[in-house]
Protein backbone atom coordinates (compact mmCIF):
# COMPACT_ATOMS: atom_id res chain seq x y z
CA UNK A 1 0.00 0.00 0.00
CA UNK A 2 1.06 3.56 -0.58
CA UNK A 3 0.10 6.28 1.84
CA UNK A 4 -0.08 9.89 0.23
CA UNK A 5 -0.28 12.78 2.52
CA UNK A 6 -1.93 15.71 1.40
CA UNK A 7 1.66 17.83 2.54
CA UNK A 8 3.55 14.99 -0.43
CA UNK A 9 4.95 12.90 2.51
CA UNK A 10 4.63 9.17 0.58
CA UNK A 11 5.00 6.14 3.20
CA UNK A 12 4.86 2.35 1.26
CA UNK A 13 4.13 -0.63 3.29
CA UNK A 14 4.02 -4.48 1.66
CA UNK A 15 3.78 -7.00 3.66
CA UNK A 16 3.79 -10.96 2.83
CA UNK A 17 1.20 -12.85 5.03
CA UNK A 18 1.81 -16.81 6.27
CA UNK A 19 -1.56 -17.69 5.65
CA UNK A 20 -3.06 -19.03 2.55
CA UNK A 21 -5.92 -17.66 0.90
CA UNK A 22 -7.43 -16.77 -1.83
CA UNK A 23 -6.40 -13.36 -4.01
CA UNK A 24 -10.22 -11.69 -2.48
CA UNK A 25 -9.05 -12.23 1.04
CA UNK A 26 -5.51 -10.73 0.25
CA UNK A 27 -7.24 -7.90 -1.21
CA UNK A 28 -9.16 -7.44 1.65
CA UNK A 29 -6.63 -7.65 4.17
CA UNK A 30 -4.79 -5.58 2.14
CA UNK A 31 -7.45 -2.52 1.91
CA UNK A 32 -7.90 -3.19 5.87
CA UNK A 33 -4.60 -2.71 6.65
CA UNK A 34 -4.25 0.64 4.36
CA UNK A 35 -7.41 1.98 6.48
CA UNK A 36 -5.68 1.23 9.78
CA UNK A 37 -2.61 2.58 8.69
CA UNK A 38 -3.96 5.69 7.19
CA UNK A 39 -6.22 6.21 10.19
CA UNK A 40 -2.62 5.71 12.54
CA UNK A 41 -0.85 8.36 10.58
CA UNK A 42 -4.01 10.88 11.31
CA UNK A 43 -6.21 11.21 8.14
CA UNK A 44 -9.48 12.33 8.72
CA UNK A 45 -10.45 12.30 5.48
CA UNK A 46 -9.38 9.76 2.80
CA UNK A 47 -9.04 8.70 -0.90
CA UNK A 48 -8.63 4.86 -1.65
CA UNK A 49 -7.82 3.81 -4.73
CA UNK A 50 -7.76 0.32 -5.39
CA UNK A 51 -7.42 -2.11 -7.97
CA UNK A 52 -9.74 -4.89 -6.48
CA UNK A 53 -13.02 -4.03 -7.51
CA UNK A 54 -14.46 -7.17 -5.31
CA UNK A 55 -12.75 -5.73 -2.60
CA UNK A 56 -13.87 -2.52 -2.94
CA UNK A 57 -17.57 -3.24 -3.71
CA UNK A 58 -17.77 -5.85 -0.61
CA UNK A 59 -16.61 -3.12 1.72
CA UNK A 60 -18.80 -0.24 0.23
CA UNK A 61 -21.41 -2.01 -0.20
CA UNK A 62 -24.19 -3.33 -1.30
CA UNK A 63 -22.33 -6.21 -2.76
CA UNK A 64 -21.92 -9.23 -0.28
CA UNK A 65 -20.06 -12.83 -0.25
CA UNK A 66 -21.48 -15.89 1.48
CA UNK A 67 -17.88 -16.92 2.49
CA UNK A 68 -17.50 -16.06 6.16
CA UNK A 69 -14.09 -15.66 5.75
CA UNK A 70 -14.43 -12.72 3.64
CA UNK A 71 -17.26 -11.42 5.97
CA UNK A 72 -15.01 -11.32 8.75
CA UNK A 73 -12.75 -9.31 6.67
CA UNK A 74 -15.15 -6.79 4.81
CA UNK A 75 -16.95 -6.32 8.34
CA UNK A 76 -13.07 -5.54 10.11
CA UNK A 77 -12.51 -3.03 6.94
CA UNK A 78 -16.17 -1.61 7.62
CA UNK A 79 -15.71 -0.82 11.18
CA UNK A 80 -12.68 1.59 10.15
CA UNK A 81 -14.37 3.68 7.98
CA UNK A 82 -16.58 5.81 10.32
CA UNK A 83 -13.64 6.60 11.79
CA UNK A 84 -12.74 8.84 9.30
CA UNK A 85 -14.79 12.45 8.52
CA UNK A 86 -15.00 11.51 5.02
CA UNK A 87 -14.17 8.06 3.32
CA UNK A 88 -14.19 7.41 -0.61
CA UNK A 89 -13.13 4.12 -1.98
CA UNK A 90 -12.29 4.23 -5.60
CA UNK A 91 -11.93 1.42 -8.06
CA UNK A 92 -9.08 1.86 -10.77
CA UNK A 93 -7.23 -0.29 -13.02
CA UNK A 94 -4.18 -2.43 -12.41
CA UNK A 95 -2.29 -0.65 -14.72
CA UNK A 96 -2.81 2.95 -13.00
CA UNK A 97 -1.44 1.81 -9.63
CA UNK A 98 1.76 0.35 -10.43
CA UNK A 99 2.98 1.25 -7.02
CA UNK A 100 0.41 -1.13 -5.13
CA UNK A 101 1.44 -3.92 -7.48
CA UNK A 102 5.16 -3.26 -7.06
CA UNK A 103 4.74 -3.50 -3.76
CA UNK A 104 2.62 -6.80 -4.01
CA UNK A 105 5.18 -8.62 -6.28
CA UNK A 106 7.74 -7.45 -4.25
CA UNK A 107 5.83 -9.30 -1.05
CA UNK A 108 5.43 -12.50 -3.06
CA UNK A 109 9.50 -12.39 -4.28
CA UNK A 110 8.57 -11.60 -7.66
CA UNK A 111 10.45 -9.31 -9.92
CA UNK A 112 8.58 -6.02 -10.96
CA UNK A 113 6.60 -6.11 -13.96
CA UNK A 114 7.92 -5.20 -17.15
CA UNK A 115 6.94 -1.73 -18.26
CA UNK A 116 4.07 -1.72 -20.88
CA UNK A 117 4.90 -1.49 -24.22
CA UNK A 118 4.05 1.81 -25.70
CA UNK A 119 1.52 1.76 -28.36
CA UNK A 120 1.57 3.54 -31.37
CA UNK A 121 -1.08 6.42 -31.41
CA UNK A 122 -3.91 6.37 -34.19
CA UNK A 123 -4.10 9.41 -36.28
CA UNK A 124 -7.39 10.60 -37.01
CA UNK A 125 -8.43 10.74 -41.02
Amino acid sequence: MVLLAPDGRCSEKSLLLNVCGCNNEAELQALGAALEMAFAAGARKLLLRGDSDVALRYVRGPDSTRIARLNLLVAAARDWLPRFDEAQLVWIPRHRNRDADRLSRQALGLPPSPAPLARPRRRGR
